[in-house]
């Protein structure tokens, strides 16, 4: 799939969950994407839940829904420490109240639910959030993937192949976010 002048950011934070990181960031890159990893702080280094490490490439501060066509948020521990950044959920919210791709796997379900942008709407998970999906007001369905409009959502590293190829057909039916020449 080409996604080249497609920019994903892929939100970071220590305890995240190793494949839900790593594949998204290089499987969109191998399709011509830029992909960023965005954490609390730039340059600073994120362990996932087995000590793996990622780089942030930017702070949550210093990003703009308006620079992204998608955003991906992971499981593992890290969404618990991602929903209580009140930047996080800006963004996040942003991007959804623009249309952009907001994607979330396991865990990530929990930052989807402090944006309060789960209302009414079609998400899997994994099972051990499933009730706060359903509390925050979402229609959860068992799949290994959901689509709702802009929001993509899946249960577990095993559903990162389905959970890829749909951000990726999203991406690739709407236009880039940023013009041609801007930074």
């Amino acid at each position: 799939m080409d996604l080249h002048g497609k920019k994903i950011a892929v939100l970071v934070a220590d305890q995240y969950q190793e494949m839900e990181v790593w594949y998204p960031l290089l499987r969109f890159r191998e399709d011509g994407a830029e992909t960023e990893a965005i954490g609390a702080e730039a340059g600073k280094t994120y362990n996932s839940k087995k000590g793996y490490p990622v780089v942030a490439d930017r702070s949550i501060g210093d990003v703009h829904a308006s620079d992204y066509d998608a955003v991906v948020v992971p499981g593992g521990w890290a969404p618990d420490t991602l929903r209580q950044d009140p930047r996080v959920l800006k963004f996040v919210r942003e991007m959804h109240e623009s249309g952009k791709v907001v994607a979330a796997i396991c865990h990530a379900g929990w930052v989807l639910a402090s944006a309060d942008i789960v209302r009414g709407r079609k998400a899997t998970c994994f099972k051990a959030i499933k009730d706060d999906l359903i509390h925050a007001g979402a229609n959860y369905v068992d799949s290994e993937v959901a689509v709702d409009g802009n929001i993509i959502t899946s249960r577990m590293p095993t559903d990162l192949p389905a959970f890829c190829r749909e951000i990726g057909k999203a991406l690739a039916a709407q236009p880039a976010a940023r013009k041609a020449g801007k930074a």
